[in-house]
């Protein structure tokens, strides 16, 4: 799907104050919404300009195609407050949409109708049109449309303090009450793939898979998504908080720790995330916990395969290649990671689409060998990822852009919701250990829903 070859895209922006990033989403409650959340910025948008998807083997390739054609000749006033489409890719590239994915393609970008942007103390609102490319516009209509929505965000933001952060998770009627909790995965089964796994690193078909598992959860009524960001919000600030929302009511939400790529010209940021371990009780069992985990075998080596990867799948394309010789530890509110900061100069720039397609799935989220971890992937887990640990992210009018690992995610339909997590496997893993890793994971996206922590997985 790409627009009108007979149209142009005009974006015109103002500065906005007394609004932010949470509260402009949440007034778009029941329209189309998407955000990425950083401690350095909030990009959000409501409602859909243009829309562009993609399926088969080339779905990158197409989308970055599309993606160009809209871009094209494009009228934009801000050189910060830019237009970015919103969109990700299904993990899997033979994804085929079952229910909990029935409104997802396999790769799918919106251009938002109205556009948020911060980037440090910095706001701006955007009206993103698409006009008849041989007629002039009317500058002064969008002036206009754009001042009348900012002063609407701003009386409702004056008038109602239930869309500001501390009041939405303090509101009692937004609590989301469980009705019901399952999970597809048995620990029988969960145990019997992991043992399949290994036999398989012992007779050097894999070093290392990913399994995943599934939580099922209904609701007693629509779940409060604006209250679940908000949670997010507050509790994992540090991470990539991210929203796809391309039918009302059908949404895609997480807080990513995994930036999978950032492409800015030359510029590459990515990163090696692997090997997961508890948060202590007290800052010396944390160091101590650190300590240990910096220095077990097991997780130093299933780290090493995800940078050593990222690192032969970069090198043809990129220059002055910055690796350190050893992970530091990344701390989230309830567990610990391996982390290895990734930069480098790309040779030939062409955005951030082709190095998606390169990354996507790191080891981290697939395996290694890659085709062979996807293989055993597709036999071993009885749910489909369809977007989980996908990419998703956004691309500006360069075709540049950042997109993170979808992990600590969940899909929301109306009342019900699919929370996903994942472990990493290698020779040396133990089921129940690899078991109460899932579960861990599975805490950041189930709190965000109110469900309960004496709920075990």
């Amino acid at each position: 799907d790409t627009p009108a070859e007979s149209t142009r895209l005009v974006s015109y922006s103002i500065p906005l104050t007394g609004v932010t990033g949470r509260q402009f989403l949440a007034s778009g409650e029941g329209q189309a919404r998407f955000c990425w959340h950083t401690p350095q910025e909030f990009f959000a948008g409501i409602g859909t300009a243009a829309q562009i998807s993609a399926w088969g083997s080339n779905r990158f390739e197409k989308i970055q195609h599309a993606a160009a054609e809209l871009f094209r000749d494009a009228i934009v006033s801000h050189e910060q407050a830019v237009p970015r489409l919103f969109g990700g890719f299904a993990f899997s590239p033979n994804f085929i949409p079952d229910n909990t994915w029935t409104v997802y393609s396999p790769a799918e970008f919106v251009l938002p109708h109205y556009q948020f942007t911060q980037i440090g103390a910095d706001a701006w609102l955007t009206i993103n049109v698409l006009v008849a490319a041989d007629e002039p516009f009317e500058e002064a209509e969008l002036r206009a449309a754009l001042h009348e929505r900012a002063h609407q965000l701003q009386k409702i933001t004056a008038y109602s303090g239930t869309m500001g952060l501390n009041p939405l998770l303090a509101d009692d009627s937004a609590q989301n009450v469980l009705k019901d909790i399952r999970y597809p995965m048995s620990y029988e089964k969960w145990a019997a793939r992991i043992h399949e796994a290994v036999e398989q690193f012992r007779a050097g078909v894999m070093k290392k898979v990913v399994l995943a598992r599934v939580c099922e959860l209904t609701f007693e009524q629509s779940v409060s998504l604006d209250r679940a960001l908000a949670y997010l919000d507050q509790h994992y600030a540090e991470s990539h908080r991210f929203l796809f929302e391309a039918t009302p009511h059908h949404a895609f939400y997480g807080a990513t720790p995994e930036l999978l790529v950032r492409v800015q010209g030359d510029q590459l940021h990515t990163m090696g995330l692997a090997g997961s371990f508890r948060r202590g009780k007290t800052p010396d069992e944390d160091a101590t916990l650190a300590h240990e985990f910096l220095n077990d075998p097991k997780e130093l080596f299933e780290h090493a395969v995800v940078v050593n990867e990222i690192r032969e799948r970069l090198l043809p394309y990129v220059a002055d290649l910055t690796i350190p010789d050893g992970p530091e530890v990344l701390q989230l509110s309830n567990i610990q990671h391996l982390h290895t900061p990734i930069r480098a100069r790309l040779q030939s720039p062409s955005g951030v689409l082709p190095l998606v397609e390169l990354l996507h799935p790191t080891p981290a989220l697939g395996g290694s060998p890659r085709d062979k971890a996807l293989a055993f992937i597709d036999h071993a887990e009885p749910v489909p990822r369809g977007w989980y640990a996908g990419p998703v992210g956004w691309l500006d009018p360069n075709l540049d852009g950042a997109f993170a690992v979808t992990i600590r995610s969940a899909v929301t339909q109306d009342r019900r919701v699919w929370c996903y997590a994942g472990a990493g496997i290698v020779a040396e893993s133990i089921p129940q250990k690899e078991w109460d890793e899932t579960a861990l994971k599975f805490r950041p996206m189930l709190n965000a829903l109110g469900v309960s922590n004496d709920v075990r997985p």
